[in-house]
Protein backbone atom coordinates (compact mmCIF):
# COMPACT_ATOMS: atom_id res chain seq x y z
CA UNK A 1 0.00 0.00 0.00
CA UNK A 2 1.40 3.36 -1.00
CA UNK A 3 2.32 5.62 1.90
CA UNK A 4 -0.16 8.44 2.39
CA UNK A 5 1.33 11.94 2.30
CA UNK A 6 1.37 13.70 5.65
CA UNK A 7 -1.45 16.16 6.02
CA UNK A 8 -0.61 19.66 7.13
CA UNK A 9 -3.00 21.83 9.06
CA UNK A 10 -4.34 24.74 7.04
CA UNK A 11 -4.07 28.18 8.61
CA UNK A 12 -6.37 30.75 6.96
CA UNK A 13 -4.97 34.23 6.57
CA UNK A 14 -6.80 37.18 8.10
CA UNK A 15 -8.01 38.19 4.62
CA UNK A 16 -9.55 34.75 4.19
CA UNK A 17 -11.50 35.05 7.45
CA UNK A 18 -15.10 36.32 7.35
CA UNK A 19 -15.18 40.10 7.57
CA UNK A 20 -17.10 39.93 10.84
CA UNK A 21 -14.22 37.99 12.45
CA UNK A 22 -11.31 40.17 11.33
CA UNK A 23 -9.83 42.15 14.26
CA UNK A 24 -9.58 45.47 12.43
CA UNK A 25 -13.13 45.35 11.12
CA UNK A 26 -14.44 44.26 14.52
CA UNK A 27 -12.75 47.24 16.15
CA UNK A 28 -14.30 49.66 13.67
CA UNK A 29 -17.80 48.24 14.07
CA UNK A 30 -17.87 47.37 17.77
CA UNK A 31 -15.15 49.48 19.38
CA UNK A 32 -11.78 48.54 20.85
CA UNK A 33 -13.26 47.37 24.15
CA UNK A 34 -15.10 44.55 22.36
CA UNK A 35 -11.84 42.95 21.18
CA UNK A 36 -9.77 40.39 23.04
CA UNK A 37 -6.19 41.17 24.02
CA UNK A 38 -4.94 38.89 21.23
CA UNK A 39 -7.08 40.73 18.65
CA UNK A 40 -5.78 44.13 19.76
CA UNK A 41 -2.21 42.84 19.63
CA UNK A 42 -2.86 41.39 16.17
CA UNK A 43 -3.85 44.83 14.88
CA UNK A 44 -0.53 46.24 16.13
CA UNK A 45 1.47 43.37 14.59
CA UNK A 46 -0.43 43.75 11.27
CA UNK A 47 0.89 40.56 9.65
CA UNK A 48 1.74 37.00 10.60
CA UNK A 49 4.03 34.59 8.82
CA UNK A 50 3.73 31.52 6.63
CA UNK A 51 1.66 28.89 8.42
CA UNK A 52 0.64 31.28 11.22
CA UNK A 53 -1.74 34.17 10.72
CA UNK A 54 -1.36 37.35 12.71
CA UNK A 55 -4.02 36.43 15.27
CA UNK A 56 -2.26 33.13 15.98
CA UNK A 57 1.06 34.97 16.24
CA UNK A 58 -0.47 37.38 18.76
CA UNK A 59 -1.83 34.51 20.85
CA UNK A 60 1.54 32.74 20.74
CA UNK A 61 3.32 35.88 21.96
CA UNK A 62 0.92 36.30 24.88
CA UNK A 63 1.49 32.69 25.91
CA UNK A 64 5.26 32.87 25.54
CA UNK A 65 5.71 36.09 27.51
CA UNK A 66 2.99 35.53 30.08
CA UNK A 67 0.42 38.08 28.92
CA UNK A 68 0.63 41.85 28.59
CA UNK A 69 2.70 42.30 31.76
CA UNK A 70 5.30 39.91 30.41
CA UNK A 71 5.35 41.65 27.04
CA UNK A 72 5.74 45.04 28.73
CA UNK A 73 8.80 43.69 30.63
CA UNK A 74 10.31 41.96 27.60
CA UNK A 75 13.67 43.04 26.30
CA UNK A 76 13.39 44.56 22.82
CA UNK A 77 16.05 42.22 21.43
CA UNK A 78 14.36 39.16 22.90
CA UNK A 79 11.02 40.16 21.43
CA UNK A 80 12.54 40.98 18.05
CA UNK A 81 14.28 37.59 17.96
CA UNK A 82 10.94 35.77 18.27
CA UNK A 83 9.96 34.04 15.04
CA UNK A 84 7.57 36.18 13.04
CA UNK A 85 8.27 39.40 14.95
CA UNK A 86 11.50 41.19 14.03
CA UNK A 87 12.64 44.66 15.02
CA UNK A 88 9.80 46.61 13.37
CA UNK A 89 6.98 44.66 15.04
CA UNK A 90 8.81 44.53 18.37
CA UNK A 91 9.13 48.32 18.29
CA UNK A 92 5.44 48.73 17.49
CA UNK A 93 4.37 46.47 20.35
CA UNK A 94 6.64 48.04 22.96
CA UNK A 95 5.73 51.56 21.83
CA UNK A 96 2.01 50.81 22.17
CA UNK A 97 2.48 49.34 25.64
CA UNK A 98 4.54 52.34 26.76
CA UNK A 99 1.82 54.70 25.52
CA UNK A 100 -0.67 52.78 27.65
CA UNK A 101 1.55 53.21 30.71
CA UNK A 102 1.93 56.94 30.11
CA UNK A 103 -1.79 57.42 29.51
CA UNK A 104 -2.53 55.93 32.92
CA UNK A 105 -0.52 58.76 34.49
CA UNK A 106 -1.64 61.52 32.10
CA UNK A 107 -4.59 63.01 33.96
CA UNK A 108 -3.87 64.12 37.56
CA UNK A 109 -7.40 63.18 38.63
CA UNK A 110 -6.91 59.64 37.34
CA UNK A 111 -3.48 59.07 38.85
CA UNK A 112 -3.28 56.53 41.68
CA UNK A 113 -2.93 58.12 45.10
CA UNK A 114 -0.58 56.67 47.69
CA UNK A 115 -2.20 56.66 51.13
CA UNK A 116 -0.72 53.47 52.57
CA UNK A 117 1.89 50.79 51.83
CA UNK A 118 -0.92 48.65 50.42
CA UNK A 119 -1.44 51.24 47.66
CA UNK A 120 2.22 50.86 46.70
CA UNK A 121 1.91 47.08 46.67
CA UNK A 122 -1.28 47.16 44.59
CA UNK A 123 0.52 49.29 42.03
CA UNK A 124 3.78 47.34 41.82
CA UNK A 125 3.49 43.80 43.17
CA UNK A 126 1.96 42.20 40.08
CA UNK A 127 5.08 43.11 38.16
CA UNK A 128 7.88 43.20 40.73
CA UNK A 129 7.03 39.94 42.50
CA UNK A 130 7.91 38.07 39.28
CA UNK A 131 11.28 39.68 38.66
CA UNK A 132 14.33 37.42 38.92
CA UNK A 133 16.66 40.24 39.98
CA UNK A 134 16.27 42.97 42.54
CA UNK A 135 14.85 46.17 41.09
CA UNK A 136 14.73 49.44 43.00
CA UNK A 137 12.00 51.81 41.85
CA UNK A 138 10.91 55.23 42.96
CA UNK A 139 7.36 56.56 42.88
CA UNK A 140 7.38 60.31 42.35
CA UNK A 141 4.42 62.00 44.04
CA UNK A 142 2.78 65.41 43.88
CA UNK A 143 1.59 67.43 46.89
CA UNK A 144 -1.52 65.21 47.16
CA UNK A 145 0.56 62.02 47.00
CA UNK A 146 -0.69 61.22 43.50
CA UNK A 147 1.78 59.27 41.36
CA UNK A 148 3.52 61.42 38.78
CA UNK A 149 5.85 58.71 37.51
CA UNK A 150 7.47 55.39 38.38
CA UNK A 151 11.17 55.06 37.62
CA UNK A 152 13.52 52.07 37.84
CA UNK A 153 16.79 53.32 39.32
CA UNK A 154 18.79 50.15 40.02
CA UNK A 155 18.80 46.54 38.87
CA UNK A 156 20.82 44.03 40.87
CA UNK A 157 21.44 43.16 44.51
CA UNK A 158 21.24 46.31 46.59
CA UNK A 159 23.81 45.04 49.07
CA UNK A 160 26.19 44.57 46.17
CA UNK A 161 26.04 48.09 44.75
CA UNK A 162 26.80 51.52 46.04
CA UNK A 163 23.40 53.23 45.87
CA UNK A 164 24.10 56.82 44.91
CA UNK A 165 21.59 59.15 46.51
CA UNK A 166 21.96 61.59 43.63
CA UNK A 167 20.58 58.96 41.23
CA UNK A 168 17.56 58.44 43.46
CA UNK A 169 16.68 62.10 43.84
CA UNK A 170 17.67 63.45 40.41
CA UNK A 171 14.39 62.44 38.77
CA UNK A 172 12.42 63.71 41.76
CA UNK A 173 14.07 67.13 41.52
CA UNK A 174 13.50 67.31 37.75
CA UNK A 175 9.82 66.40 38.14
CA UNK A 176 9.32 68.84 40.97
CA UNK A 177 8.05 65.98 43.13
CA UNK A 178 6.83 66.87 46.60
CA UNK A 179 7.46 63.38 47.94
CA UNK A 180 8.58 59.93 46.91
CA UNK A 181 8.25 56.29 47.85
CA UNK A 182 11.02 53.77 47.28
CA UNK A 183 10.22 50.13 46.57
CA UNK A 184 12.33 47.12 45.78
CA UNK A 185 11.69 43.41 45.47
CA UNK A 186 13.31 40.34 47.03
CA UNK A 187 13.38 37.61 44.34
CA UNK A 188 13.57 35.00 47.10
CA UNK A 189 9.98 35.90 47.96
CA UNK A 190 10.88 36.79 51.55
CA UNK A 191 10.48 40.56 52.09
CA UNK A 192 12.31 40.63 55.45
CA UNK A 193 14.53 43.76 55.47
CA UNK A 194 18.28 43.28 55.63
CA UNK A 195 20.57 45.56 57.67
CA UNK A 196 21.63 47.08 54.34
CA UNK A 197 18.00 47.85 53.48
CA UNK A 198 17.64 49.73 56.77
CA UNK A 199 20.92 51.61 56.30
CA UNK A 200 20.00 52.72 52.78
CA UNK A 201 16.55 53.80 53.95
CA UNK A 202 18.01 56.01 56.66
CA UNK A 203 20.38 57.63 54.18
CA UNK A 204 17.55 58.26 51.71
CA UNK A 205 15.33 59.78 54.39
CA UNK A 206 18.09 62.14 55.52
CA UNK A 207 18.85 63.20 51.94
CA UNK A 208 15.16 63.80 51.30
CA UNK A 209 14.93 66.02 54.37
CA UNK A 210 17.82 68.15 53.07
CA UNK A 211 16.25 68.47 49.59
CA UNK A 212 12.73 69.10 50.81
CA UNK A 213 11.43 65.90 49.19
CA UNK A 214 9.79 63.70 51.79
CA UNK A 215 10.55 59.98 51.71
CA UNK A 216 7.15 58.58 52.68
CA UNK A 217 8.12 54.92 52.80
CA UNK A 218 10.41 52.17 51.61
CA UNK A 219 8.42 49.07 50.71
CA UNK A 220 9.99 45.66 50.14
CA UNK A 221 7.94 43.36 47.92
CA UNK A 222 8.01 39.57 48.16
CA UNK A 223 5.99 36.92 46.38
CA UNK A 224 2.86 37.13 48.55
CA UNK A 225 3.97 39.50 51.33
CA UNK A 226 5.47 42.91 51.75
CA UNK A 227 7.17 44.95 54.46
CA UNK A 228 6.83 48.68 55.02
CA UNK A 229 9.97 49.98 56.71
CA UNK A 230 8.02 53.09 57.74
CA UNK A 231 5.44 50.97 59.58
CA UNK A 232 8.23 49.09 61.37
CA UNK A 233 10.17 52.24 62.19
CA UNK A 234 13.25 50.99 60.36
CA UNK A 235 15.30 53.85 58.98
CA UNK A 236 12.59 56.40 59.83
Amino acid sequence: MAEQPERTEYHPTIKEMPTSERPRERLIHYGASALSTAELLAIILRAGLKGQNVLELAQALLVRFGGLRGLARADARELAATKGVGEAKASQVLAALELGKRLSLESPADRPQIQSPRDVVNLLQGDMALLEQEHLRILLLDAKNRVQAVKTVYVGRLDGVDVRLGDLFREAVRAGAAAMVVAHNHPSGDPTPSPEDVRITEQMRQAGDLLGIALLDHVIIGSHRYVSLKERGLGF
